[in-house]
């Protein structure tokens, strides 16, 4: 028998019964991570972050164990899907928990900028005696002055805050970019981007895919599963079809975004860039198999 490592402590006992479960068919079948990879198309890498419990299995995968070990998948896609709404819950708990300490870290920068940013006060000018009090012309004189001084004051203050004048705030306002092609400042460890500057990039090189992905949509079309792969935290989804022949092609489209992926000889699995989404539900793949076979997702 397989020796596995234990569970993490933090995994929801509703995904650690079903990754026990996968773990119980691998030992019955005497099957090696290895051997698993290679006769599910999923990578080994892949298999082992679904055995011990970092990364919660794709139902293709799951489908593919049930044919390798001889098992109905039927009772193994339900333990499946109520691992996967566990598993929903619990990325959404990560992703409150993430915003905010980005909120909190946000108005910790603020109060830092602001902190030191004392009100200024402008001493008014002494009154004059009562039975002193200057000719019209003199007290216009020193209203205007007053005034003046106010307006130097509000504009020095919004020039310390600002750290520049009108003109060169609005050159570099000009020149700032966006905040969709800003880069992926604050987000985990090995995380390349977010958002549309992850569009048209492979989401294994971004660091987007491991433990940060989901499958949002499935279906089956032939011999092939096909998939839309959904990352959160990148914001970005991709199709996938595994099961694959050469000559098979998936595309994934969103937002009016488009890409496309071939699986060539040797391969069983292929999956295109990326494309940048709000939620999961906005991506669809679909799939061309070399049969002339069509599908997608629903």
């Amino acid at each position: 028998m397989a020796r596995w490592k234990a569970l993490p402590e933090e995994l929801d006992p509703q995904i650690g019964e079903f990754t026990r479960q996968l773990r119980r068919l691998v030992d019955q079948g005497g099957l090696s991570v290895a051997t698993l990879a290679d006769r599910t198309g999923y990578s080994r890498t892949s298999w082992e972050r679904y055995l011990n419990g970092r990364l919660l299995a794709p139902k293709g995968a799951v489908v593919a164990l049930a044919e390798v070990t001889g098992t109905s998948p039927v009772h193994l896609t339900t333990m499946w899907e109520l691992a996967e709404r566990a598993w929903s819950r619990a990325e959404l708990r990560h992703d409150r928990t993430m915003e905010q300490i980005r909120i909190t870290r946000a108005r910790t920068e603020l109060g830092a900028f602001g902190g030191g940013a004392g009100t200024t006060t402008v001493d008014a000018p002494p009154a004059p005696p009562p039975s002193a009090e200057p000719p019209a012309g003199r007290r216009r004189v020193l209203f205007f002055l007053a005034g003046a001084v106010a307006v130097l004051v509000v504009l020095g203050t919004v020039f310390l805050l600002t750290g520049r004048g009108d003109g060169e705030g609005a050159r570099e306002a000009a020149t700032s970019p966006s905040p969709a092609a800003t880069s992926a400042a604050g987000l985990p460890p090995g995380v390349k981007c977010v958002g549309v500057g992850c569009t048209g990039k492979d989401a294994e090189a971004m660091g987007c895919s491991g433990d940060l992905v989901t499958t949002a949509r499935t279906a089956t079309v032939g011999a092939a599963t096909l998939e839309v792969r959904y990352s959160r935290t990148c914001g970005a989804a991709w199709g996938r079809i595994t099961g694959a022949a050469p000559g098979d092609r998936v595309r994934v489209t969103a937002g009016g975004e488009t890409r496309r992926g071939d699986a060539v000889a040797g391969e069983t699995y292929t999956y295109t860039p990326m494309v940048a989404v709000g939620r999961a539900g906005e991506a669809e793949a679909c799939v061309v198999l070399a049969s002339g076979r069509t599908g997608c997702t629903k």
